[in-house]
């Protein structure tokens, strides 16, 4: 949890990418290519490191992604050329979700309790959106004195730090439950499952609204004029909302689990509030517009991932926690590559009506899934190769 806040808090790469690919005068569309070569590597790294905390322990896992990002980084800071700016954008985003499926797969199969692993993903989810609105608030406060490069160098070596700290305190324990992981179990194989395969799309589609916050919303203030500071106030008002009603609603949902029912209801709700406030963002202008819209996507933000956490965890076979959370969390890689592309179109053949108009659709499209989902958590689980 420690170290899963301090990268974050320091993960100004992400928030302020758009930024310094835009200090670089490349054109909205390679901006949004490149946006999405680093959604990609968080694609990959999200099955990468599962995989690897599930089979070769957690100690390793983490110590190999943070060092990964203690390279990329600084390179990325330096870079000019769009091949070379792609090259470490796709390595720095492998790395830079890689404490999620690890601390996933430790909490799943820790707490066997509903409501005390809802908690606990509430705890996360409170803390990763802390830390990185503080990344946001920060790094805007920062950006005009010290320059983006300087932050991307400062989240490098903050990785590097945790890197160390993950290799001399951390066991190298591997998943608790591996003997009961039914043999040959594959990436490709885990797809087969039903639940899964739905699970992916309803959470694509509403984080790839959720994704709009830091994505998109860049973009959309410097189409409006609006500086890195004035996206850092945007920031400092989502960190507020986060402070306020996270532990009301974390409260909330730990009473919601201890009823025993899928959360898909409530995650059909995020989809929702989701599309509605990032869809609303296109069309504001004004940095007290963008602040206020920020703010009222937590709600959302929060129901989101515990949500789909809650429901992760009812589905994942002993012994696959890691490799399940790792597939799942290529689902907000795939936000990642899919907002800032899609936001990019939008804009470019629409105007701000449209980029509105994709994103709310994004949501309802979420919260439609929600309800097959719904009804395949109530079956048996489907059968997978080795006879999970």
């Amino acid at each position: 949890m420690g170290g899963t806040f301090a990268v974050r808090a320091a993960g100004f790469c992400y928030p302020f990418l758009p930024y310094h690919l835009d200090a670089l005068q490349l054109s909205t569309r390679t901006v949004g290519q490149l946006l999405a070569v680093f959604g990609l590597g968080w694609f990959t790294g999200s099955v990468l490191w599962g995989w690897m905390s599930d089979k070769v322990g957690r100690r390793p896992t983490l110590t190999a992604a943070m060092a990964m990002a203690a390279i990329a980084l600084p390179l990325l800071a330096q870079a000019h050329a769009p091949t070379a700016v792609a090259g470490a954008a796709f390595v720095a985003g492998m790395a830079y979700d890689a404490p999620r499926p690890v601390l996933s797969a430790a909490i799943a199969e820790r707490y066997a309790d509903d409501k005390n692993r809802a908690h606990l993903n509430a705890t996360r989810n409170f803390i990763i959106n802390v830390a990185a609105a503080t990344a946001g608030a920060s790094g805007g406060v920062l950006a005009d004195s010290v320059g983006i490069p300087a932050l991307l160098w400062a989240n490098g070596t903050v990785c590097a730090l945790f890197g160390v700290l993950a290799w001399l305190t951390l066991d190298n324990s591997t998943s608790t439950a591996a003997d009961q992981r039914p043999a040959g179990l594959h990436p490709q194989d885990v797809l087969r499952d039903t639940r899964l395969a739905v699970l992916l799309l309803t959470s694509l589609a509403t984080l790839t609204a959720a994704a709009s916050l830091f994505s998109s919303l860049p973009m959309l203030m410097a189409r409006a004029g609006l500086s890195a500071t004035d996206y850092g106030w945007a920031q400092t008002a989502n960190a507020a909302a986060v402070l306020a009603l996270s532990p009301l609603l974390n409260r909330w949902l730990s009473q919601r689990a201890h009823r025993g029912r899928p959360m898909t209801g409530l995650l059909a709700l995020s989809a929702l509030i989701l599309g509605t406030s990032m869809g609303a963002a296109a069309l504001a202008s004004t940095v007290t517009g963008f602040s206020l819209l920020a703010a009222l996507a937590v709600p959302g933000e929060v129901l989101a991932f515990v949500a789909a956490g809650d429901v992760l965890a009812r589905i994942s076979p002993p012994g696959a926690y890691g490799l399940y959370a790792g597939i799942w969390g290529t689902t907000l890689a795939g936000a990642v590559v899919i907002a800032p592309v899609l936001a990019s179109w939008s804009l470019t053949h629409g105007g701000p009506n449209l980029a509105a108009a994709t994103t709310l659709t994004c949501g309802v499209i979420g919260a439609a899934l929600c309800w097959p989902l719904a009804a395949l958590t109530r079956r048996a689980p489907t059968s997978l190769p080795g006879g999970g």
